[in-house]
């Protein structure tokens, strides 16, 4: 983001950014003719180390850290969300994120371990990932050991997933670590580096040939010589038409391994990928999203000529967005027109019932509609978008009343 200074030397600073500091007062600990380094003071820790990623990437991050026998935490601040590693004496032992597809629910249903609706009906008891973690180990749903498999494997798929952002800023905090953050995993650090590195390049090789999460998956026939896991996978993929996303999941394996499996696959000649037909959802879903993409389309026509970059501060608000609507908006940018794409909504809420998904997908879709329309207010000033605005509230009764009558 960029600031300037007004007239009288003052920087104003995002309400974001500012409401992240929870009213604390900062410090200004360093400076030159080109950074500034503004600190919040605490007694237990201090930002020794501070940047934004680019010639300077995440390895480069970790392996100093390691080194230099550093503990504390690493925190990025990334398109989408932030990511932390937490360290103790140069060893990688935590990390947290709050990027949906790193939540240790999504990641039991990623190995497989609980079906779509179960995962959001455990949500109902739950308020953070070891609750979420407690209630269905309680409810016998998976075990202790599929837990802790869970919450191992998600802190290395956090680390792993640094590898492939190379824009973002970090800031590693010395601090003495709590014994609960410390988590025993199978790789030291450098091994952790040296494995991250080379999934980024094979995974960039495998997405050649697949495409598209979204690809569906052919079966073509049989072969000799697979591995146990590939016969598992083309066993599956004979029986059921998936996407890749699907298949993957289905394997139990984890995205990484999974997507290797596939594409040893498909490089064998045992299975094709295919790009899926754009899918125009009917029926109620169909109508529901009809009545939004008008008001979404009428919003965007009307800002983004005033505010070029509206559509990055949408696709950002997806990203962002706390759970369940972030389901419901996983992978979704907007179109040309500034509507959405029903098609990949719908298969988002795969797996929950009926009722619920329409209910979900209304309350998601009126989020996106309150925050255009604060965008609106602010880009085109309250006298130009009153009628605006107002039209827009019209559609959201509609809105109701369709999901009323639907009930």
């Amino acid at each position: 983001m960029q600031l300037k200074f007004d007239s009288s030397f003052r920087l104003s600073f995002p309400h974001r950014v500012v409401n992240g500091l929870e009213g604390d007062s900062v410090t200004l600990s360093s400076y030159s003719s080109r950074h500034l380094l503004l600190t919040v003071p605490a007694r237990d820790s201090q930002v020794i180390l501070a940047g934004c990623l680019g010639e300077m990437v995440a390895g480069d991050l970790l392996s100093f850290l390691n080194v230099f026998c550093k503990t504390g935490v690493l925190h990025f601040s990334l398109a989408g969300g932030t990511k932390e590693i937490f360290f103790q004496q140069g060893e990688i032992i935590m990390a947290a994120s709050s990027f949906p597809e790193d939540d240790v629910g999504e990641i039991l249903y990623e190995l497989g371990k609980v079906s779509r609706e179960t995962l959001e009906n455990a949500r109902n008891f739950a308020t953070g990932f070891s609750t979420l973690g407690k209630a269905l180990v309680d409810q016998e749903i998976i075990s202790a050991k599929d837990l802790w498999q869970a919450t191992r494997y998600q802190v290395e798929k956090i680390t792993f997933s640094l590898f492939e952002f190379t824009e973002g800023g970090f800031s590693f905090l010395i601090k003495p670590l709590e014994e609960e953050e410390v988590l025993k995993l199978s790789m030291s650090t450098q091994n952790l580096i040296m494995e991250g590195l080379r999934r980024v390049d094979e995974k960039s090789l495998f997405m050649r040939t697949i495409k598209s999460m979204d690809a569906l998956v052919v079966f073509v026939n049989g072969k000799p010589g697979l591995s146990s896991t590939e016969e598992a996978m083309l066993e599956d993929i004979k029986s059921h038409k998936h996407s890749v996303r699907g298949v993957v999941r289905k394997s139990g394996a984890g995205e990484f391994d999974g997507l290797r499996s596939l594409y040893q696959l498909v490089q064998k000649g045992a299975a094709k990928i295919e790009m899926p037909e754009v899918v125009v959802p009917e029926g109620e879903f169909g109508d529901l999203l009809s009545i939004f993409n008008g008001a979404l389309s009428l919003l965007y026509k009307s800002i983004v000529e005033v505010a070029p970059h509206f559509s990055e501060e949408v696709n950002r608000f997806f990203r962002e967005l706390p759970q369940p609507y972030s389901y419901v908006f996983r992978g979704i940018q907007l179109l040309d027109d500034g509507s959405l794409d029903g098609g990949k909504i719908v298969a988002n809420l795969d797996g929950l019932e009926e009722g619920d998904k329409l209910k979900l997908l209304a309350d998601g879709l009126n989020e996106v509609l309150f925050m255009e329309s604060a965008v609106a207010r602010r880009e085109l000033g309250s006298a130009d978008s009153s009628e605006l605005v107002q039209r827009i509230q019209k559609i959201s009764q509609r809105v109701k009343e369709f999901i009323a009558k639907n009930k």
